[in-house]
């Protein structure tokens, strides 16, 4: 360094450069010479540098200025609390606390010699006064007499002549004759107490008339309605509809967000639309009485419950023993519709017991069959169906009607829960997944002698539209076991009432004697909505024509039992089960807020034949497809009250999309079980052209995920057995 430092000092500088003349200059200023002579270099104690590490003294100095400002700011409070308290700002005083000094009038003394003939300012003001307490008594006067003659003519005429005449000339014209003759004693009464004084008016005359008229009235007129149940039930209906049509709580002009039908497919569509647009505000408008809930546990749980308060809140028993509610969510969950416009974050409101007849689709105005009407941005419609009835129900005497329950809603559950606790006999119509699992519940009961079932269908067995004629055979002996009588191959002839009151149903082979006949045929579209508001129907499938996305119209979607989608495996098609409910529920919601999607999804269907024995499906399952069944044995696991109890989800559409397969060890396949007396568990499937078309999980659970995955490849196998093991029927924990 000393030579690269001692080079640079000695070497020149060239004599054309702009240092040369620096130089030049800075050796001839005799200041900087003399201080560059003069120039020490200073020591390491002269130099100003800290004793102390920099981090030690920028915590100080940091410390320091933290001190300083929270001075500051604790003096800026303090003053401004203290100006605030102090002045102030637009001051209202209180005038009642205000004492304003005594004005006294100065008094005028005037001469003898100028008083003559002149009047002194005090008279001046006594005649004022004089002459204002005069005009106040001549105001009250009439006033006392407008008021008072008036107010008694009009109580006296209203009493004698609404509470008197009407009464006895209408209700009392057979049955009391003679007591019609106090009307002149009263009018007699009336007239001399008018002329009299106001005052006896009050005292005398009205309590007479309630004490004399009132009281043999009700007395008399009781007993003839009584003995007419028939006119009390006609003025109660008239009543309650009166009441109901006044206690209708007005709906909002417009909304951005319309729901119609109060079902899983329009709750499912609210949580997408509020996943997609947190801020949305959406009207549900319900015909039933109640928010949406959940419809599979009322042929399945709530049946298997004792507690009445339970059922009265709608709760049950999952499988596993843990209490749930058949509501989504409580009634306080939802925005009141009266604040639903005004909410600035949004809001879910519910109009129950309302019915939309009309959409029209171009203005996008909703009708109410109540007269209201609102405006929409977009619209959803998850209207379901109506239960199948049968042709001997449309001509049937409303006494036989009266004891025939189409099952669908709460309230049918409600009906039927009360009509099977007071009868001894209860005949179920239908051999399908409704039918099937109401006779199990019903089972139960008929195991303790305390009602007969009967279950009655066209088909050889329970559920044989479904399951090949083997599995079908199986399930109609596991319902005969839980204590019902099943007629297959029964049609209805015709049925009567008995004088007893019971039932006589004339079937194709025999005749049955029954309390009441339950209806579990399905359901079917209605198509009543569609034609009033112009919207196309699917002929072959029935429903709302609806594209890939699940839209009918503009700004108008469908999901549900309602929608005839486009399956991109299997065409067309309309399906009527809890899980399509959710799936399309779900896009349509989406695409509502903008997501564009197209449907892609497989939906599946379970039944519970009791916590014991159960099922899930996918893609078409018909018995008169072709069909091949790989069976194995059955373990305790393999019961619906197994999965429930391992997943805590009733709902098997949602534990199949929660569910994690487990690791396990294949074990070699014993061959088709068909020939085995014994369906513990296995897949079934159904072929069309050699493809495999729809699967049944016989209590195997927790699978669809595999089940969707060999749907969507569509390719035909030569060894189904193989398929069977990817759903590890054949398999041991590890």
């Amino acid at each position: 360094m000393n030579v690269l430092r001692s080079t640079c000092l000695i070497s020149r500088i060239p004599k054309n450069s702009f240092l040369y003349n620096q130089q030049r200059t800075f050796v001839k200023t005799e200041v900087r010479t003399k201080g560059l002579q003069n120039y020490k270099r200073p020591s390491i104690d002269e130099i100003g540098v800290p004793k102390e590490p920099w981090g030690r003294v920028h915590e100080k100095n940091q410390k320091k200025f933290n001190a300083q400002l929270l001075t500051g700011i604790i003096a800026s409070g303090a003053s401004f609390m203290w100006f605030v308290n102090t002045i102030e700002f637009n001051y209202i005083p209180d005038y009642k606390s205000v004492k304003f000094p005594p004005q006294i009038t100065p008094k005028i003394d005037y001469s003898s010699d100028d008083n003559s003939g002149s009047v002194s300012l005090e008279e001046v003001i006594i005649e004022e006064l004089n002459d204002e307490l005069e005009d106040i008594t001549v105001i009250q006067e009439p006033v006392i007499e407008e008021k008072a003659e008036p107010v008694i003519e009009e109580i006296a005429e209203q009493v004698v002549e609404e509470k008197a005449e009407p009464v006895i000339e209408e209700k009392v014209e057979t049955a009391v004759e003679e007591k019609a003759e106090p009307e002149p004693v009263i009018e007699e009464k009336v007239e001399l107490v008018i002329e009299e004084k106001v005052e006896p008016v009050i005292e005398e005359t009205v309590e007479p008339v309630i004490e004399e008229k009132t009281e043999p009235v009700i007395e008399e007129t009781v007993e003839p309605v009584i003995s007419a149940p028939e006119v009390i039930e006609e003025k109660i209906e008239k009543e309650e509809a009166v009441v109901a049509a006044k206690t209708l709580e007005p709906l909002p002009e417009s909304v951005p967000y319309l729901l119609v039908g109060a079902g899983t497919a329009s709750f499912a569509a609210c949580r997408a639309i509020k996943s997609g647009d947190p801020t949305a505000k959406i009207l549900i408008i319900g015909e039933e009485d109640r928010p949406p809930y959940m419809r599979p546990p009322l042929s399945k749980e709530l049946w298997f419950i004792n507690d009445e308060q339970a059922k009265k809140d709608l709760k049950f028993k999952q499988w596993n023993g843990k209490e749930r509610s058949l509501l989504y969510e409580p009634l306080p969950f939802y925005t009141p519709i009266s604040e639903l416009t005004e909410a600035k974050n949004g809001g879910i409101s519910v109009a129950t017991g309302r019915k939309v007849t009309k959409i029209d689709t171009i203005n996008q105005i909703a009708y109410l069959a109540d007269g209201a009407k609102i405006k929409y941005d977009k619209c959803l419609l998850a209207t379901g169906g109506q239960p199948k009835a049968p042709k001997f129900l449309t001509t049937a005497a409303d006494e036989i009607k009266e004891k025939v329950t189409l099952f669908r809603s709460v309230n049918d559950f409600y009906k039927l829960d009360s009509v099977i606790e007071n009868s001894k006999s209860v005949t179920i119509l239908g051999g399908g997944f409704l039918g099937s699992e109401l006779a199990c519940a019903f089972g139960q009961r008929s195991k303790l002698g305390e009602i007969e079932v009967y279950q009655a269908y066209q088909e050889n067995g329970n559920m044989a539209k479904v399951l090949p004629e083997y599995l079908s055979e199986w399930t109609t002996s596991k319902v005969q076991s839980e204590g019902v009588k099943t007629l297959p191959n029964t049609n209805i002839k015709t049925i009567k009432r008995l004088e007893n009151g019971r039932l006589e149903v004339d079937l194709t082979k025999e005749k049955i004697e029954t309390d009441h006949v339950v209806v579990a045929y399905g359901i079917v579209p209605d198509n009543t909505l569609a034609n009033a508001s112009g919207i196309s129907v699917d002929d072959k499938n029935g429903g709302f024509l609806v594209n890939e996305q699940f839209e009918a119209c503009p700004n108008l979607w469908v999901a549900g039992d309602a929608a005839a989608f486009l399956d991109p495996q299997l065409g067309r098609r309309r399906v009527e089960h809890h899980d399509h409910a959710i799936v399309s529920g779900r896009l349509a919601g989406e695409n509502m807020t903008g997501a564009d999607k197209a449907y892609a999804h497989q939906s599946m269907f379970w039944s519970d034949l009791g916590p014991d024995v159960g099922y899930e499906a996918i893609g078409v399952v018909d018995s008169k497809l072709p069909t091949v069944g790989v069976f194995a044995k059955a373990t305790e696991k393999d019961t619906p009250r197994a999965v429930v109890t391992e997943s805590n989800e009733p709902d098997r559409s949602q534990s199949e999309e929660k569910a994690v397969l487990k690791a396990v060890t294949p074990v070699s396949a014993a061959g088709s079980s068909q020939e085995e007396s014994d369906y513990g568990k296995g897949i079934i499937f159904y072929l069309r052209e050699e493809k495999i078309v729809g699967m049944v999980l016989w209590n195997v659970f927790n699978r669809m995920n595999i089940a969707r995955r060999v749907l969507k490849e569509g390719k035909s196998y030569d060894d189904l057995t193989e398929v069977a093991k990817l759903f590890n029927i054949h398999a041991t924990d590890a």
